[in-house]
């Protein structure tokens, strides 16, 4: 199998941008079971460090997933083998997230891709860090 056969190569982006609603953090809580009151109560959200809700980091790794299983390579089952991810900075109500990953490396023979993914606020600012292999599986 070649590079060109996966439809990726390197330095190939992909994005997906939300911006993140009290909504989106309530079906989040709801789906998952991480009712941390962090993302939900105001009242308690004041007393941490954060001093307001702010989102489940997972949710901004779920717009990695997105960019990856939707936009990253056409006509290609994208399936998630590994993900690390540094959360670096909260992400708040009314944020808009941008989720942009960049492929770094192919295994053509193993249908594998290294994946550079992070998500920047609006304001530019990093707020998740991470790489990831993923296997690509061409659908016929």
């Amino acid at each position: 199998m070649t590079e060109s056969s996966l439809r990726v190569k390197v330095g190939d982006r992909a994005e997906f941008e939300k911006t993140v609603s009290v909504e989106d953090i309530a079906r989040f809580a709801e789906v998952t079971g991480d009712t941390n009151p962090l993302h939900q109560d105001a009242d308690y959200a004041a007393k941490t460090r954060f001093g307001e809700c702010i989102a489940h980091g997972m949710l901004s790794a779920g717009f990695i997933s997105a960019a990856l299983g939707t936009k990253l390579a056409p006509g290609c089952c994208v399936v998630y083998l590994s993900q690390n991810l540094r959360f670096l900075r909260p992400v708040k109500i009314g944020d808009t997230i941008k989720a942009v990953a960049e492929v770094k490396g192919i295994e053509p023979e193993k249908r594998m891709a290294t994946i550079e993914t992070d998500c920047f606020n609006q304001n530019g600012e990093a707020v998740v860090k991470g790489e990831a292999v993923v296997l690509l599986d061409p659908v016929t």
